[in-house]
C-alpha cells in the first residue's frame, strides 16, 4: 500500500514575533496610537492609514468590512500578530465579522481588537446617573455598536447617540479653532442634550474628536464628563497583554514605529503633524 505524505498547510502569514498593527481609515487612529505608545513605549508598531479611501463613516457595512479586511490582511502579512482597529466606524461595522469569519481561516492565534469595547468596559464607572451621550460619525451611531456593548456590561445605562457630520473634516483640514468649528460643535451638543437633558457623561466615539476638545468643553454644560478613548484603549491593551502572555511574547520590543498610508506620503506627513505634534516619515502602500 502506497504511503501518502500529508504535509500541513503552510501558514498564510509570518509566524515570528512582530510589531503591533494599528489601523484607521484616516488620521484619527493616530490619537489611539499616541495613547498606546505613551503607556506601552517598549513595543514596535506599524500604523496603516487608508487615507485615500477615507472617510469610512458614510460607507455601507459591506464596503467598510471589505476595506478593513484588506488592511488587517496586509498588517498580518507585514508580520503583525496583533492588530488594533483604531477607528470607531471600522470597529462598529467590520470587527465582529473579521473576528468570526476571517481569523479562524487566516490564523486562529492572531488577534484583532477594536476601540469600542474598552470604552464600554469603563463607562459604568464614570457616569453617575446612567445617562450617557455618544458623539460619533453617522456610521457608528447607526450601527448601535456602543449601545449593544454598553448594555451587555451595564444594562441600566441609557445611551443616546448624535451623529456629527463635518467634525472629521474640521479636524483634517486643520479648522479645529475656526468659527465654523464653534457652529458645528455647539449645534451637535445642543441636539444631543435636547434628546436627553439628563446626560452626565459624553463619549467621544470618533478618534478625531479629541482634537476638538477645547470647543467641546466650551459648549458642554458644567458637570458633564467628556470621555475620549485614547487612554482607555491603551490601558485596556496593557491589561489584555498582562492576561494573555502567549500574545505578549509574540510582540517585538525595540520601541519603533513605522507609518504607511494609501494617500500621498507628503500629504499624510503634513496632516499627521496635527495629531502627533512631531515630524514623521511615511511609506506609500496599496490595498486591494
Amino acid at each position: 500500500m502506497q504511503q501518502v505524505d500529508i504535509h500541513p498547510a503552510q501558514p498564510l502569514f509570518p509566524q515570528a514575533p512582530g510589531p503591533i498593527g494599528v489601523f484607521d481609515s484616516g488620521y484619527g487612529g493616530l490619537t489611539i496610537l499616541h495613547g498606546i505608545r505613551q503607556l506601552l513605549p517598549q513595543y514596535d508598531y506599524i500604523y496603516l492609514g487608508d487615507n485615500a479611501r477615507a472617510p469610512y463613516g458614510p460607507r455601507s457595512f459591506d464596503v467598510v468590512y471589505e476595506f478593513t479586511r484588506q488592511a488587517v490582511d496586509r498588517l498580518f502579512a507585514m508580520g503583525c500578530q496583533l492588530v488594533i482597529i483604531g477607528c470607531n466606524t471600522a470597529s462598529a461595522k467590520a470587527l465582529r465579522s473579521i473576528q468570526q469569519n476571517d481569523l479562524p481561516h487566516w490564523d486562529p492565534k492572531r488577534r484583532v481588537l477594536g476601540v469600542i469595547r474598552p470604552t464600554a468596559e469603563i463607562i459604568g464607572t464614570i457616569t453617575r446617573n446612567n445617562h450617557v451621550g455618544l458623539l460619533a460619525t453617522e456610521g457608528t451611531v447607526k450601527s448601535q455598536s456602543y449601545d449593544m456593548e454598553i448594555h451587555k456590561l451595564w444594562p441600566d445605562i441609557k445611551v443616546t447617540g448624535q451623529a456629527c457630520p463635518f467634525w472629521v473634516a474640521l479636524v483634517e483640514y486643520n479648522e479645529s479653532d475656526s468659527p465654523g468649528a464653534d457652529y458645528f460643535v455647539k449645534k451637535r451638543i445642543d441636539q444631543l442634550l435636547q434628546k436627553d437633558p439628563d446626560i452626565d457623561t459624553i463619549i467621544l466615539g470618533c478618534t478625531h474628536f479629541p482634537l476638538l476638545m477645547p470647543k467641546i468643553l466650551k459648549y458642554t454644560p458644567p458637570g458633564i464628563t467628556i470621555v475620549p478613548q485614547g487612554e482607555y484603549v491603551a490601558s485596556s491593551l496593557k491589561d489584555y497583554l498582562r492576561r494573555h502572555t502567549e500574545m505578549e511574547q509574540q510582540l517585538t520590543k525595540r520601541g519603533t514605529v513605522t507609518y504607511y498610508t494609501t494617500e500621498n506620503t507628503e500629504k499624510f506627513k503634513k496632516s499627521a503633524t496635527i495629531f502627533l505634534h512631531e515630524e514623521i516619515e511615511a511609506h506609500h502602500i496599496e490595498l486591494k
